[in-house]
């Protein structure tokens, strides 16, 4: 056996014990992996294919393919082929990003997911519905599980907190989850001053860290890693400058004198306010003596 037909064989075996085979009584089967593994940016095929008991295909069928199962199921994509046509026409409002891969007249209803993204992680359901038969929906109820894998990448870094004391917040992504690192210039810092923030509903892709006691004037690296790759992003934090520092003073002092001089004018106001009325009572009672 050379070399190129065992590996074709391997592959072969692979598959078949891969799969999830579904079967009822009537002698409708439907194969379909159990699961399908994707890069993210690139396509996905999702394998379904059946058989069933008549010995003609049928005329007219549905294909479906939902995300989930169940009342909580999304219908992704949806195709007819009436009237023993080779062409199942979907939707007229169909996501470009679904298409048949299969062909359907082969009793293959395999789907095309194209520049999969880690959102589309999740359990993928085909179903085969024949019109004008008694048993008139299939469906492969084990589900296909799509993982979709990404290499790390930076969300965002940025830093928080006031002059009494900064903070750095790192945002990540990726698949498998990734670990994220602090690193100095001078090497890794010292003490456990970082930790993971909680993940967030996106699921099990995206991951976040903090760094605290971080001083102005320093560098720090946020690094993300995983088995797919390595990334990372620099946050710089700039010292407040002198100048900065004696324009705020001044302008503290400056607030301070204008609030001075306005307070003085108040009570000058007032003073002379009750002067006044206190020397027109003082008239009117010398009027009333007289």
């Amino acid at each position: 056996m050379d070399a190129h037909h065992f590996t074709k064989t391997l592959g072969l075996l692979v598959i078949f014990f891969s799969a999830a085979i579904a079967k009822d009584d009537d002698g409708w089967l439907m194969k379909a992996p159990t699961e399908v593994r994707a890069m993210e940016g690139y396509p996905a095929v999702l394998p379904c294919s059946f058989s069933h008991p008549h010995h003609t295909h049928p005329s007219s069928m549905h294909a479906v393919w939902t995300l989930g199962h169940g009342r909580a199921a999304t219908m992704l994509f949806r195709c007819t082929s009436l009237n023993n046509s080779q062409l199942c026409q979907s939707r007229p409002n169909q996501d470009q990003r679904y298409r048949l891969e299969g062909n359907h007249r082969n009793h293959d209803i395999s789907l095309r997911i194209n520049s999969v993204t880690l959102k589309d992680n999740g359990r993928y359901y085909c179903r085969v519905e024949i019109q004008g038969h008694p048993h008139t929906s299939f469906e492969n109820t084990l589900g296909t599980r799509l993982r979709v894998e990404a290499a790390p990448r930076i969300l965002s870094l940025s830093a928080e907190g006031t002059e009494a004391g900064f903070k750095a917040v790192c945002h990540a992504q990726g698949s498998p989850l990734p670990d994220i690192q602090w690193i100095e210039p001078d090497g890794v810092p010292e003490g456990d001053t970082s930790f993971p923030l909680s993940q967030d509903a996106t699921g099990q892709y995206r991951t976040s860290s903090q760094l605290l006691d971080v001083k102005p004037g320093r560098q720090y690296i946020c690094a993300a890693s995983n088995s797919l790759g390595k990334d990372q992003a620099t946050l710089y934090l700039l010292s407040p400058s002198p100048e900065r520092l004696t324009a705020k003073s001044s302008f503290s002092l400056l607030v301070l004198l204008l609030a001075m001089a306005l307070g003085t004018k108040l009570l000058l106001a007032l003073g002379v306010g009750a002067w006044v009325i206190k020397r027109r009572f003082s008239i009117r009672a010398s009027s009333v003596e007289h």
